[in-house]
């Protein structure tokens, strides 16, 4: 059974550091593609941060000479923001037995490369909950400009 929340926020009531993101996701490095979230509304919406370093494990094999961040990595940090959303729009904390579940993408488009030293902003909208399947309209930015976006489902398990 999941767990209400019985943790303190970090920061405000609309931001989460690192640490406040550890609690909610179980990913761990090299999987942890979220720093920061800017900004959030329960069942409403979220904006968060992922700073691309050199250092990213898949930068030396994608591409040599010229690094680019994998669109599927960009597309695994905006579920990874959806999730975190999709958490704290429920009140649950997860436990050590508990996940989210990616269930499904949409209309995913790229539309420029994400270089090291960009900072990607990741935002989600949720677009319905039924039946305890969330979905999300969902972009990524670098500046002022869209470098990708995706219609993502996701789903929370309480853990056996």
């Amino acid at each position: 059974m999941p767990l209400r929340r019985t943790w303190k926020r970090t920061m405000t009531d609309t931001q989460l550091d690192i640490h406040g993101i550890l609690q909610l996701l179980p990913h761990r490095y090299p999987f942890m593609l979220v720093d920061r979230v800017l900004e959030w509304h329960a069942g409403q919406s979220i904006r968060a941060l992922k700073n691309v370093s050199y250092n990213e494990p898949f930068f030396p094999g994608h591409f040599p000479g010229r690094p680019v961040m994998p669109g599927v990595i960009i597309i695994e940090a905006l579920a990874q923001t959806a999730g975190i959303l999709t958490f704290l729009s429920s009140d649950i904390v997860p436990h050590k037995d508990s996940r989210f579940y990616f269930v499904g993408i949409d209309k995913a488009r790229f539309r420029k490369p994400v270089e090291p030293g960009d900072q990607l902003i990741l935002t989600a909208t949720v677009d319905r909950c039924l039946r305890g399947i969330w979905r999300f309209s969902t972009r990524a930015e670098v500046g002022d400009g869209e470098v990708a976006h995706a219609e993502i489902m996701v789903t929370p398990e309480a853990g056996k």
